[in-house]
């Protein structure tokens, strides 16, 4: 096909040969094609702002945590702060690669040696080296009632006890009052002494991790340059005498961190060189916990300057950002997946609805390349103002998400995900993938029809392929068949094999089911066309026949449907199965009448001797929380460290007040140097009564136990279950959660509550006696971080395919226009029109839904039997809320664009207006 020349301005010669020819062809071929089609495009429009969008956003969000760091706060006027280093490393070789190594965060202290307070001090440009304890304290105010810490988007905040010397750092200075001069002597901070009607002369009771004790308010501070009422915002501070410091903590030779204020002038590389000699030379200075740790934990002091200073303030913040990159990591590539594969159906369907246009033009002596070119000029428009949009809107879209994520507490206190502006540059790598992504599927496309000799092309165009692409069909068989292998893996294996294999199944399976979609909707169509006929009437045997005649047309529509159904189901059954049973096996191994719990920090180990003599009451245990990190290799031998959280209690309450169900063992063996250990674990590792598990606490210590145990309830109680006396000496701070009670037989509760209340009464820290204590169900750390993900993925993974499916129906309807006019003039009625329709959609929707549950409950199935020897479950609500969405999209798809033609009394014909 050509384009007649013409002079060009200034006499120059006309511009001659096939690229001028095919560049000028394209372009007025494109421009009349936007035009024409503007319905058609604008649902490929639609699909591709939201993929920008969800690229964008999701994006930010990833590396923004990737960028993230704790708030410096209690450490602003340091110049650098020396800490224990706060992760621990396991290599291991993988077959066929180089070794590899795995780092965990610990959520312990690893504390500092006071003998590195001299050499410090001692580095040129130091002004101080200031050692800094953190003791968790509960305070009594006005009315006997504790105070609570500033309220934060995570809940209360602590309120945590330090030296005065250690207000320095910050920097606190007194507004009113004096430092404490005796060890009865505290200063408050300002916003907590307002919140607990305290002023300076008073006397408060303070519990702390031993016995508590009356003090008198001697002053009452503020950060520099804020008011006189504010603390640091995010937690309550109270000040001790140095001394009195060090004899609470507990631990009077290491200190927590150890702040360094500098010099004026300072230059900072060079106090960082000094610092880093002054600890490594000679003989270095290893954290407290380096006899005890991993060989491949060096147990050296980190230097911490910048943003780092806020690291040892706040232990939480880098697990936690740690499980939100992973999160955001494993969301962000489920999102890309269909937004590729939405991406590919949808652009796909509106080249292909154009085929019988690029036939007539190719018939007419149009070369592939011009064809091609059209296309690629026509997706190129559409793509780039769409992904435009999507990446100017994925902005606001990632600050609502970081809002939804401080809202729900699902990030911990003083985690900063910053947003500087080179970061929203961001949204343009990913709109450029989608314009990459959009011509590539357009070009792939119009391959076919672009082939065929012009005297051939109609005929083409007017029929389906005979059976889809051999590629296509090989590659969705063999995707088949690894998933269904990959369930039945799932389905022999345990633990975190089972659930790999059952994701990697998830994913083979729904990627099979979009590239079978064609094979997929014959057999739909020959298993649901005989009813369709026998009970549509008219409009039935026309909705057969049509699904009969487009095979392609109906694997469009369903692949959409089954894609929501797949994930989302997947997304909530599996943490929905896994909760369920866990909170069956809690309620079983709750055993104890009544609980003692508190608002404070915690409950310490005299609370519980307090509680357990109490008349009536046969057995007590505190409860301790902690994490610990287990060390393994994955199937390939991959390395990896899993971090999980763990109880303490007191042997000799078992089972009376918690029964884990155990197996083997005898829990009268758990004690110092032993641990109990949950029958899927002990079955993953090979343990038994005996066996030796080395396991690193949260403070890094890698501690070799005897198991002693080994217990059923490990979904509700943990993978590993200590005695109090082996696990408190790890902890940062070992006070108990609650205090759970078991009675003598014919105890009355109601009368050892009323005791057990006054008992406690006296004591500084808020109590509460409860009958019927809720059940001790441990979850992850970051379960909560989970959740919100969770919901969040599939609130937007199911809006985006809902997107979807109403693009791709809209663009399958937007092509039919003229058969629904023919059906119109042959004499169909509105009425038989909109059967056909409706009955086509049911068809549609009926197997997207069971396409897509398939896909889903086959992995799913496998991984319920292997975890819990259980189906699968899924909340009746969630269910009916993705079939209504998936009903709901479809119809909108089907009926909306076909109403003009339904409107219309008199249809005109496809050649009329």
């Amino acid at each position: 096909m050509t384009t007649p020349t013409r002079p060009r301005p200034g006499g120059a010669p006309p511009r001659t040969g096939t690229a001028a020819r095919g560049g000028g062809t394209a372009r007025f071929l494109a421009r009349r094609s936007l035009r024409l089609h503007r319905k058609a495009w604008a649902a490929v429009f639609a699909a591709l702002v939201f993929t920008s969008l969800l690229l964008g956003s999701f994006a930010l969000t990833t590396v923004s945590a990737a960028i993230g760091h704790a708030r410096v706060e209690r450490y602003a006027a340091t110049a650098a702060v020396v800490a224990g280093d706060q992760s621990t490393r396991y290599t291991a070789k993988p077959a066929g690669s180089q070794p590899r190594t795995e780092t965990a965060a610990l959520t312990e202290r690893v504390r500092v040696p006071r003998t590195a307070l001299p050499r410090l001090a001692a580095v040129p440009g130091v002004r101080a080296a200031i050692g800094d304890d953190v003791i968790p304290v509960t305070l009594t105010g006005r009315g006997g009632t504790a105070v609570p810490g500033p309220v934060s988007d995570a809940g209360d905040s602590p309120v945590l006890g330090h030296g005065w010397a250690a207000a320095a750092l910050a920097p606190f200075t007194l507004r009113t009052g004096h430092a404490p001069a005796t060890d009865r002597q505290i200063v408050l901070d300002g916003d907590l002494a307002a919140r607990s009607g305290v002023r300076v002369g008073d006397e408060v009771t303070v519990q702390t991790l031993g016995t508590p004790a009356a003090y008198e308010v001697s002053g009452i501070a503020a950060p520099t340059g804020r008011d006189g009422k504010s603390g640091l915002g995010h937690q309550g501070t109270v000040f001790f005498s140095d001394r009195q410091a060090r004899q609470l903590a507990g631990h009077p030779d290491t200190t927590d961190a150890i702040g360094v204020l500098a010099d004026p002038g300072v230059d900072a590389d060079r106090l960082y060189t000094g610092l880093r000699r002054a600890l490594d030379g000679g003989a270095p200075v290893k954290d407290a916990a380096a006899a005890d740790r991993y060989q491949e934990d060096s147990g050296a002091l980190r230097v911490l300057t910048g943003d780092g200073r806020g690291d040892p303030e706040f232990l939480a913040v880098a697990p936690s950002r740690t499980s939100l990159l992973m999160l955001m990591g494993s969301v962000s590539g489920i999102v890309l997946m269909i937004a590729g594969l939405v991406v590919a159906s949808t652009v796909a369907q509106a080249v292909h609805q154009r085929s019988r246009e690029m036939a007539l033009l190719r018939a007419v002596g149009a070369t592939p390349r011009q064809l091609r070119a059209t296309v690629s000029r026509e997706i190129t428009v559409v793509a780039l103002a769409a992904a435009a949009v999507g990446a100017v809107v994925s902005a606001p879209v990632f600050l609502t998400l970081v809002s939804m994520l401080r809202s729900r507490g699902a990030v911990p206190t003083g985690l900063e995900l910053p947003s500087p502006l080179w970061l929203f540059a961001v949204p343009l790598v990913t709109a450029a993938l989608t314009v990459l992504a959009a011509r590539g599927v357009a070009a792939l496309s119009c391959r076919r029809i672009a082939k065929v000799r012009p005297a051939e092309a109609m005929g083409e165009a007017q029929r389906e392929p005979a059976r889809p692409a051999r590629g296509r069909t090989v590659t969705g068989v063999v995707l088949l068949a690894l998933g269904l292998a990959a369930a039945a893996m799932a389905a022999l294996q345990f633990g975190e094999l089972a659930a790999m294999a059952a994701s990697s199944a998830t994913l083979a399976l729904v990627i099979a089911c979009a590239l079978l979609g064609p094979w997929i909707a014959r057999g739909a169509t020959r298993l649901l066309g005989a009813p369709a006929r026998r009970l549509g009437g008219p409009g039935g045997y026309l909705a057969a026949a049509a699904a009969r005649a487009n095979a392609r047309r109906l694997g469009a529509a369903i692949t959409p449907i089954a894609l929501v159904v797949a994930f989302i189901g997947v997304q909530l059954s599996a943490g929905a199965t896994i909760d369920r049973l866990g909170a069956e096996q809690a309620g079983q191994a709750m055993r104890a009448r009544l609980a003692v719990t508190t608002d404070g920090a915690g409950l310490p180990e005299a609370a519980v001797d307090r509680a357990r003599q109490t008349p009536g009451v046969a057995s007590a245990t505190g409860v301790l929380h902690s994490t610990v990190v287990l060390a393994s290799q994955e199937f390939d031998g991959q390395p990896k460290l899993d971090r999980l959280p763990v109880l303490g209690v007191r042997p000799a309450a078992l089972p009376a007040t918690l029964d884990p169900a155990v197996t083997s063992g005898d829990l009268k063996n758990l004690g110092k140097g032993t641990v109990a250990v949950g029958s899927d674990r002990a079955r993953s590792l090979d343990l038994a009564i005996g066996s030796t598990v080395t396991i690193r606490y949260g403070d890094g210590a890698a501690v070799p136990l005897k198991v002693a145990a080994i217990y059923q309830r490990s979904l509700a109680l943990g993978d590993f279950l200590f005695a109090s006396q082996e696990l408190a000496p790890h902890l940062a701070a070992p006070l108990n959660s609650r205090i759970l009670l078991g009675l003598e037989p014919g105890a009355d509760p109601g009368s050892v509550r009323k005791a057990l209340t006054e008992r406690l009464a006296s004591a500084p820290v808020s109590t509460t006696v409860v009958t019927g204590p809720r059940s001790e169900h441990l979850q992850a750390e970051d379960r909560g971080l989970g959740q919100v993900i969770t919901m969040l993925a599939v609130g937007v993974i199911g809006g985006f395919t809902a997107i979807a499916v109403l693009s791709t129906l809209t663009l399958i309807m937007v092509g039919r226009r003229q058969e629904l006019v023919l059906l119109r003039l042959v004499g169909a009625s509105r009425r038989q029109i909109r059967r056909m329709l409706r009955t086509e959609a049911a068809m549609v929707i009926t197997v997207g839904v069971v396409v897509g549950g398939l896909a889903a409950a086959i992995p799913l199935t496998a991984l319920s039997f292997s975890l819990t020897g259980s189906l699968p479950y899924l909340p009746p609500g969630q269910a009916a809320l993705i079939v209504g969405t998936a009903v709901l999209t479809a119809a909108a798809g089907y009926l909306l664009p076909a109403r003009s033609v339904l409107r219309s009394r008199h249809p005109a014909g496809p050649g009329g207006r």
